[in-house]
Parts: C-alpha cells; structure tokens; sequence
C-alpha cells in the first residue's frame, strides 16, 4: 500500500500560501521559445502531494545508495574516457550543426545525430536517474575545439539526456560557472556560481546537472558528491528528529529577485520529499509498471534557505528556528562523512542527478591577471526530465512538463552564450 500523503486534517496541515501553482498555458509564442517548450520555473509544491514523516523509510536499500568507499578507490566504476570513435562522431555532429547556421538554442538528438552512441548514452541515463546518480567523462578535446564547438558538442550530448532548462532570470540554458568579482557575501543578491566562494553541499533546480572543465583555478574549486540515501540512512539511524524536520513543509528559499510578475519572492516547501505513486494502469494496460517504489527526494541548498532575513525582518515569514538551523548544519556534517571527492581536469564533464546527490566545491583562487592564465571556467547545463520520459515523479504541478523546474522570468528567451556575463 502506498504511502497516505498529507491531508488538511492532519497535523501537518500545510501553512496556507499567498501563491499557489496554477496549469500552465500551453499557447507558447515561437518567436520567443522556437521549439515550442517554456522552461516551466520555480514553484511551491503541490502540499497535497506531500508525506507526513511517518511515511518514509527507515532505511533505502537498491541501486542508489552507495558509499565513498565503494569509489575512492575504484574510479573506473564511475569514469569514461571518451573513445577516438566518440569524439569522432560527436566532432562530425557539432560540424554538421554548425554548418546549418542553427541557434544553440534550438540544439535537439534530431539536429545532433549520435547514431553509435545512442545506445550507451541511453544506459548513462538510466544510471544518472535510478543508478549511482553520477558520472565522469574525460577526454572532451576543448583546447582543439574552442568554446563555440566544444559548447555545440557538449549541448548535443546533454540532449541525449533531458531538455535544457533556463538557469537564471535572463533565461541562460547555458551557465558559465566563473569568478565575476561579485560579493559572495551578499546572499540575498549574488548566485553563488558567479563567485571564488565555497558552495555547501545543495542541489540544483533541475533533474541532472552538467559541468564541462573549460579552465582550471590555480588553487581550489575541488568537487565532492553526496549519496542522498546515504544520507538519509544515517539521518535516521543517528538524528531522527532532524530527519524529521527536513520532511516538513516549513522551509523558506529565497528565489533572490528571479521572480515573475505575481509570484512570491520566496518558496516555501520540504527539504526531502517522497515521490508521487504511481498512476494506477487501465485495466488492459500491461505495459504500466505498478507498486513502483516511492523513492526519497532532497531538494537543498543552504544558501537559499540563510538569505530570508530581509523577510523575516519584516514579519512576512518565521525567521530559521534554533531546530532549524542545527538541522541544515547537521545536513552539511552528515554530507561531509559519505562525499566522494574528485578534481575535474581540463576536459571533464561532470553529470549529476539533482534527485538523489548533492554536490558541492572547494573555495578557489583563480591566477593572476599577469600570468596571462585563463580564470576557471565551467561550462553548466541544467536539463530536465520529465515522468512520462523516465524522471521521478516528483510533487510539482510541472512534473510532466518537457521543461520542468529551472528558473524562468516572465518571457525571458532563452540564450545560450559562449561565456559568462
């Protein structure tokens, strides 16, 4: 029997909220969104959708727990080097896509046609959803290709992952991760990303995550990845109350300005999550799968969650409770005893699952302007993967959208720059 989520009876009755998630519209204009699809953006959960503490379990088990024991040692069981073949095939793709003058943002598996690696990319997908939740690629030749193809080849191979989603306020679907000079300090304000600053382990507003070395620091901006079942097993085996905590709808992140017309600054939702049942099949229906698991979710990142004050200052929203706060540096504690650690070289492409891993990097220092040294540069996708194509059922009213979560201004278009700005 599948787990009861919250009622408006229970205990748990969801803090009513001034903005609630209503149906998008479906009319999208063409001439700002050329395939057709919007992403979607942020919002509150569906609060019906959500379970009491009491509906999770003790203990994951399966596929997607794993220890950094497992992989310390074993870096071929989560490393690719690309293959003279791969990059051969992935170069005539990103040729062909240029010679049609086509916009990045249109970038789609039907222009990036990866015949011989489809069947092996489709295998890496099934790992990043339901697997491990991550994996390294080497050997992406950026120095040989520069940034214009190696940004052409790196989205095309997103592609065979999910749909590339806005990940600001000026529609960027594709990031730049780099040192801008902007104050870190000023959390309210500043994205983390466009700073040296040390990121605490968080997810971001997508399903996957992908991160392609273009540039290294001098010093620093080292990555670590967290098993969020891992996690949660030792959450509820040593701190049940803080496990309890994070399951609860009482977390406010700020959306630092990226808001649409009508929208709250701010969401209020859980830190962990149970996915949605499975719909039930139609009776001749044999192909739907029933009683599938309702696996953990996390959706954290702790910058977004200590940067309220300007609201809670007002009285608009409960400032963080002393519970609150134990809860979120004990998150960051038990993340730091399970991380597996790893240097991405020049080349590298990092994919992560936004679901079950959180991730984090070291502070950096970038070289000298004199030194004639590249600053570290990142080049970051965040793609989307809908139920229908395999993703979690997760408990937002997009989930079934092509472009689920990203942050999506209004009708900003979408872009896809070369660099950062």
């Amino acid at each position: 029997m599948a787990p009861t989520a919250i009622s408006s009876a229970s205990s748990h009755t969801p803090i009513p909220s001034k903005a609630q998630p209503t149906s998008p519209s479906k009319e999208i204009d063409r001439s700002i969104f050329p395939d057709g699809f919007k992403t979607s953006g942020q919002h509150p959960p569906l609060y019906d959708k959500l379970y009491p503490y009491s509906a999770f379990p003790k203990h994951i088990t399966g596929p997607t727990v794993w220890s950094s024991s497992d992989y310390a040692s074993h870096a071929e069981q989560w490393t690719h080097v690309f293959s003279a073949t791969e990059i051969a095939e992935l170069s005539s793709a990103a040729d062909a896509f240029l010679a049609q003058n086509l916009p990045l943002t249109g970038i789609n598996q039907g222009n990036f046609p990866l015949p011989s690696m489809a069947a092996s990319l489709s295998a890496m997908r099934n790992e990043l959803l339901n697997g491990k939740g991550f994996i390294l690629y080497k050997g992406f030749p950026v120095d040989e290709w520069g940034n214009h193809k190696s940004a052409v080849a790196y989205m095309g191979l997103g592609t065979y992952i999910g749909y590339p989603v806005s990940q600001n306020g000026r529609g960027h679907i594709l990031g730049h991760v780099k040192d801008l000079g902007e104050d870190s300090r000023a959390i309210d304000k500043v994205r983390i990303y466009r700073t040296n600053a040390r990121q605490f382990f968080h997810a971001d507003d997508s399903d996957v995550v992908g991160l392609l070395c273009i540039a290294r620091a001098q010093e620093g901006g080292e990555s670590d990845v967290a098993c969020v079942h891992a996690v949660w097993n030792i959450l509820q085996a040593e701190y049940p109350d803080v496990a309890e905590l994070l399951t609860q709808p009482i977390w406010y992140f700020d959306r630092k300005g990226e808001v649409s017309v009508g929208e709250e600054p701010y969401i209020r939702t859980s830190v962990f999550y149970l996915e949605t049942p499975q719909p039930q099949p139609e009776p001749d229906d044999h192909q739907n799968q029933t009683g599938a698991e309702q696996r953990v979710y996390c959706k954290w990142d702790p910058y977004y969650v200590r940067s309220l004050s300007r609201f809670s200052d007002a009285g608009l929203i409960p400032a963080l409770s002393a519970a609150q706060v134990h809860a979120l540096e004990t998150l960051e504690a038990v993340c730091n005893r399970v991380k597996l650690h790893m240097i991405l070289e020049i080349g590298d492409i990092q994919f992560l699952s936004n679901e079950h891993i959180l991730h984090a990097r070291t502070e950096y220092r970038d070289y000298a302007p004199e030194t004639g040294m590249p600053r570290r540069h990142l080049m970051r996708l965040w793609l989307s993967t809908p139920v229908s194509e395999g993703g979690w059922r997760l408990p937002f009213h997009d989930a079934d959208e092509r472009k689920r979560g990203g942050i999506q201004v209004d009708d900003t278009p979408p872009v896809a720059r070369l660099d950062a700005d």
